[in-house]
């Protein structure tokens, strides 16, 4: 199996959060656009296809990093959980 090198992406190119853009939620960098959105999309069957189509500003590699940023913390969190048990 041939190993796959990674690019690294800074979490400030995905995600952003300033009070002066959208409240201060946490949104696609360099966008309007909530990160929350992306979860309320896929949670509701729809495909990343279908929110990139809704939401042209967001890129598809931010989603893709987002996605491995959030299942990273995940994955910590319930590490963490489970050797303080």
């Amino acid at each position: 199996m041939a190993n796959v090198e990674r690019k690294i992406v800074d979490l400030s190119q995905v995600v952003s959060r300033d009070p002066e853009v959208h409240s201060g939620d946490l949104v696609f960098a360099g966008t309007r656009v909530p990160a929350e959105i992306l979860v309320v999309y896929l949670s509701g069957g729809s495909s990343i296809e279908e929110f990139l189509e809704s939401f042209p500003t967001v890129e598809r590699w931010q989603v893709e990093s987002y996605l491995e940023y959030s299942l990273a913390a995940i994955d910590h969190l319930l590490t963490q959980s489970s050797s303080a048990s």
